[in-house]
């Protein structure tokens, strides 16, 4: 049951629960490159439950300026949206107005991030209790909630431009 903050269009942090970030690099499937690829999702632990918890992601989304859907919102084509990436000495940080996460990099990911210049990052709305820091996670576990077509119609997807200090 969502709460009357979540309907009104508000939420809360809490609400939102645990969110968290997890990076890979890969041949992006229309292009053939290696890109570098971040997911942020929530672990469905708010304090409203994963349905409110769900709405409450969605809304924060489009706070920052992304829209649910399957096609890719450019930062760099778009003004005003407040979604930002840095990527400085191994890290990844990612910041949104309701979310700031840093995440340790492998070489690989650095890499083509680097190479392209830019990060594929998706937002999942559903939440994913799976994929909770410390618990061992396979690349096969990754694969299916990431590459799930319901995760992927119902997550904001945007191309961020890798930026760096100095």
């Amino acid at each position: 049951m969502t709460s009357p903050q979540t309907a009104t269009g508000t939420f809360t942090q809490a609400q939102l629960g645990t969110l968290t970030l997890i990076g890979w690099s890969g041949e992006h499937p229309h292009n053939g490159r290696d890109v570098a690829f971040l997911l942020a999702y929530s672990l469905g632990d708010g304090s409203d439950g994963p349905q409110a918890g769900e709405t409450a992601m969605h809304l924060a989304l489009r706070r920052s300026g992304l829209t649910v859907g399957p096609e890719p919102v450019r930062a760099d084509e778009t003004p005003g949206l407040q979604v930002k990436l840095l990527v400085q000495a191994g890290q990844a940080v990612l910041t949104l107005p309701h979310f700031t996460a840093q995440y340790p990099v492998r070489p690989e990911w650095l890499a083509a991030a680097r190479e392209q210049g830019e990060v594929h990052a998706m937002f999942a709305t559903r939440p994913w209790p799976q994929g909770a820091p410390g618990l061992p996670l396979t690349e096969e576990a990754l694969r299916s909630f990431a590459g799930d077509p319901e995760v992927i119609v119902t997550s904001a997807h945007c191309v961020l431009p890798v930026r760096s200090l100095g």
